[in-house]
C-alpha cells in the first residue's frame, strides 16, 4: 500500500505575451490549478487543470476543501474507488465545470503517482502500443494586425516544421472575412495538409451555421470544431447530418454519460474530451473505449503532455492537439520540460509517470498563494 499523506494545491495566473482572440472572446492570461499528492512512502504525483482565464481559485478551493480531504489516509493505488468517492461528494457542487476540473486534476496526480511508484512512463502503465503519436499544430488565433497574410505565414511555418495537420480559429469575422482567411490558409498549407477549423461556439442557430459551414466546404476542412454551445447537442447533430464536413466537439464535456448522449444523437464523429476537464485520465479511458465501440475517433484537447500518453495507449486516438508557441498556451512556463516534437509527432518519454515536474521558481512567480494542504476530515 501507498498511503496518501497530503494533497496540496495552488492557483497560478500566467500572462500571455499579447491578447489572443477566439470567435467570441479575447484572453490576456491563463489561470491554472496545480495539485501535488504525496504519499507516506515518499512518492509524489502532480496534476493540473485550466479552469479558465479568471477565477481559477474556484477549482483550487474544490481541491483543498471538498475533494482533497477525502484522499488523505487512503491508498493511492485505489484510483477507481477514490474517483467514485470524489464524484459522489461533488454531486451538489458541480458535476461539470470548476469542480469536475478539480476532480480531474486530482485524478491526473493519482495516475502520475501510480506510474512513478511502478517506475513506468504513463503510457506504458496504461497499456501503451506506441512510442510516438501524431500531433496537429494548433494556432491561427485572431491577433491585432495579423490578417490573412499573417495567418498564412503562421500555418505555412507549421507545415515546414513537419506537421501534416494544422488548426485555425474561425467564426469571429463576417462571412466574407472568414472566406478570405480560409483561402489564404488553404493556399499556404497546400492541398494535402489537413486543415481543422475551431469555431469556439460561434453559432446559436442552425441556418447561420449551415450557411457558413457549406461555404467553408470548398476549402476541404478536416473538421469543424464546436460550432454551437457544448450543451446544444441537438444542433450539433442537425448540422452534422446536413454538411459534408465532420463535426468535432467535446473539449469541455464532462463524463461518460454526456459523451454517450452526444454519440447516440450523432452530434460528432470526432471527440475532443480533455483529461483535465472530463474527470481525469480515469474518465478519459472510459470515454475512449465508449467512442471506440461507436467507431468514433478521439482527438484530445489541450495539455499534450497528458494526452500523448493516452494516445500511446488507446488505438482510436487519431491526433493530439499541440501548441507550437507559448503565446496562446503557456502551461509550459510552469514545468521543467515538455515532450519533444519530431516531424509532426510527439515522442513519448521513458521517465516514470508524466515525465515532468513543476518548475518551482516559476510556480512561485505566478502563484496567487503558497501551496496549501487539504486537511483530513473526522
Amino acid at each position: 500500500m501507498s498511503i496518501i499523506k497530503s494533497v496540496t494545491t495552488l492557483t497560478t495566473s500566467v500572462p500571455l505575451p499579447a491578447p489572443v482572440g477566439f470567435s467570441s472572446r479575447t484572453v490576456t492570461r491563463r489561470e491554472y490549478t496545480l495539485v501535488r499528492i504525496t504519499t507516506e512512502q515518499g512518492v509524489s504525483g502532480i496534476g493540473f487543470c485550466y479552469p479558465g482565464h479568471a477565477a481559477a481559485e474556484l477549482s483550487t478551493i474544490a481541491v483543498r476543501d471538498l475533494l482533497g480531504p477525502l484522499l488523505v489516509g487512503e491508498d493511492c493505488a485505489d484510483i477507481e474507488r477514490l474517483w467514485n468517492r470524489m464524484y459522489q461528494e461533488a454531486l451538489l457542487h458541480g458535476r461539470t465545470g470548476s469542480v469536475m476540473r478539480a476532480l480531474s486534476a486530482i485524478d491526473i496526480a493519482l495516475w502520475d503517482a501510480k506510474a512513478r511508484e511502478a517506475g513506468l512512463p504513463l503510457h506504458k502503465l496504461l497499456g501503451g502500443h506506441a512510442d510516438r503519436v501524431p500531433a496537429y499544430a494548433s494556432g491561427g488565433y485572431y491577433l491585432d494586425g495579423k490578417g490573412p497574410d499573417g495567418l498564412a505565414r503562421e500555418l505555412a511555418g507549421y507545415v515546414e516544421a513537419g506537421f501534416t495537420a494544422v488548426k485555425m480559429k474561425i467564426g469571429r469575422l463576417d462571412h466574407r472575412g472568414e472566406l478570405d482567411r480560409l483561402a489564404a490558409a488553404r493556399e499556404a498549407v497546400g492541398p494535402d495538409t489537413l486543415l481543422m477549423l475551431d469555431a469556439n461556439n460561434a453559432f446559436s442557430d442552425l441556418p447561420t451555421a449551415l450557411r457558413a459551414v457549406r461555404a467553408w466546404e470548398r476549402f476541404d476542412p478536416y473538421f469543424v470544431e464546436e460550432p454551437f454551445s457544448p450543451d446544444d447537442i441537438t444542433n450539433h447533430a442537425r448540422l452534422a447530418a446536413r454538411v459534408d464536413v465532420p463535426i468535432a466537439t467535446g473539449e469541455i464535456e464532462a463524463g461518460r454519460w454526456r459523451t454517450r448522449e452526444l454519440l447516440e444523437q450523432g452530434g460528432a464523429i470526432i471527440l475532443q474530451q480533455d483529461a483535465a476537464v472530463c474527470g481525469g485520465i480515469s474518465e478519459l479511458q472510459k470515454i475512449a473505449h465508449t467512442a471506440s465501440s461507436y467507431g468514433v475517433t478521439l482527438c484530445p484537447h489541450w495539455f499534450h503532455d497528458v494526452h500523448a500518453p493516452v494516445a500511446g495507449a488507446f488505438s482510436n486516438v487519431r491526433f493530439v492537439e499541440y501548441f507550437p508557441h507559448n503565446d496562446v498556451f503557456n502551461f509550459g512556463d510552469l514545468v521543467d520540460r515538455q515532450l519533444v516534437v519530431d516531424g509532426g509527432e510527439l515522442v513519448l518519454h521513458d521517465a516514470p509517470g508524466l515525465g515532468f515536474s513543476f518548475e518551482e521558481d516559476a510556480v512561485a512567480r505566478f502563484a496567487h498563494t503558497d501551496w496549501t494542504a487539504a486537511e483530513l476530515r473526522d
